[in-house]
């Protein structure tokens, strides 16, 4: 997923100011009458969903209208770097959504200007509590002790595998540890006419750039360490995580399992063209694979000392400052409605995304080989510096280090140079 960088100085000022005041939000085609009669709400909803999520989540939406005649929501497909750019300054002037879901690490920048509501009181309510919906996804919602809003998406980051490759190799069952992986990373890295530069590899890793800066986070919970501890404090520099860094790059610096140098882009290069028999990625690499015609499977990510554990790739949805009284009480019925065990099945089938709840089993979506898969390992899934504003000053620091210690950098100091300037980002 694109990260999205936030203009904020443009619009901070302007939207802070909002919060102290309740916004106009989008025309109501009725007001409410002195007898309390209830009044129709009329509600704008931006998200960047733009593939066969988005048109899934425009039917949910259109059910969700027809099911009731109280609230009628509009829904307006953006890309999310088109949301990052105007939604501070769009709601500045009083123009933007009532209802905004963007990638869950940009939540906490958003909470801390003023952009959104809290939802404390949806997630107060019996029907809330009776969803069942997972701890973890929740988690990420909340700034500073409140939730300012709700999960659209948690999804681990896993491992595809092209099959060819494994059964030619002789490996018949997919890794579960570290020291399986690499052994079985080594037996699938190719070097035909000796020259040092293998011509097929066991395994895609980059060092920067990664797919939602999460893969060296996955890692690091792998192996028993962390970024940032429940107090807000880097622990980027712990012991956990430099004999992490030291086992990958002595893994691809001495076995050649990896080329050195990879980001993001690059490893999925790597991974469609059949020259990497692995790579750490999202469900859309289902997709790429598919489209590039590679029998793949997907698995979790093996564990270390720690046993498994990965990353989380979320989106959030939020109330804005825009919205009246009576517009966040529509919006939370709107969430509701999402929330419900039908219409959480149909969204987890038709977006490629895990169930929200819990007590939807793999089985109920096992008509979607993806989804299945990755609800079986859902578990393993942490979300990425839940409530951290200055997240993307933490992550690109622990990229510097990662990208240096792949190339001979010591991985101690490295960590330590990056847990000095994430300390930094976390106090400002």
């Amino acid at each position: 997923m694109k990260k999205v960088m936030l203009p904020l100085a443009v619009a901070a000022s302007a939207v802070l100011a909002l919060s102290a005041c309740s916004g106009s939000g989008s025309d109501n085609t009725s007001a409410a009458g002195g007898d309390g009669a209830s009044k129709h709400v009329s509600l704008t909803f931006w998200h960047g969903y733009t593939e066969a999520d988005g048109k899934v989540l425009d039917q949910i939406v259109d059910d969700f209208n027809k099911s009731q005649d109280q609230v009628t929501i509009t829904d307006v497909t953006k890309t999310w770097a088109d949301i990052g750019d105007t939604l501070l300054t769009s709601l500045s002037a009083k123009t933007g959504p009532d209802l905004v879901a963007l990638p869950a690490e940009n939540l906490p920048i958003y909470a801390s200007k003023g952009a959104f509501q809290k939802l404390d009181d949806f997630y107060d309510s019996d029907e809330t509590k009776g969803a069942s919906l997972n701890e973890q996804a929740v988690s990420m919602e909340k700034v500073d002790g409140s939730y300012y809003g709700v999960p659209t998406g948690f999804v681990p980051l896993s491992v595809i595998y092209n099959k060819k490759l494994f059964a030619a190799a002789g490996i018949s069952a997919f890794p579960t540890t570290w020291d399986e992986w690499v052994a079985d990373a080594k037996k699938l890295t190719k070097d035909a006419d000796g020259d040092g530069t293998p011509e097929q590899y066991g395994l895609a890793l980059p060092d920067h750039a990664t797919v939602g800066n999460g893969v060296w986070p996955s890692l690091f919970y792998g192996g028993g360490g962390g970024l940032v501890d429940d107090s807000g404090h880097s622990v980027i520099d712990s012991d956990a995580n430099v004999k992490t860094l030291t086992y990958w790059a002595d893994a691809v610096r001495k076995d050649h399992i990896s080329p050195t140098g990879l980001d993001g882009v690059k490893s999925d290069g790597l991974f469609s063209s059949g020259k990497a028999a692995m790579e750490i990625g999202g469900p859309w690499m289902a997709g790429v694979a598919a489209d590039n015609k590679i029998d793949y499977g997907i698995a979790g990510v093996p564990g270390g000392s720690a046993g498994p554990a990965a990353s989380a790739i979320g989106i959030s949805a939020g109330v804005t400052v825009q919205a009246d009284a009576d517009q966040k009480a529509a919006a939370e019925k709107f969430f509701a409605y999402f929330f419900s065990q039908d219409v959480a099945t149909k969204w987890s089938l038709g977006s490629g995304w895990p169930p929200l709840r819990t007590d939807i089993p793999a089985s109920a979506v096992s008509s979607n080989p993806v989804v299945k898969a990755l609800t079986g390992i859902a578990g393993t899934a942490r979300p990425l510096l839940p409530g951290v504003a200055n997240s993307v000053d933490v992550l690109a620091a622990v990229d510097e280090a990662t990208q240096k210690a792949l190339t001979g950098g010591d991985p101690a100091e490295l960590l330590k140079a990056a847990s000095a300037t994430a300390s930094q980002a976390l106090s400002e």
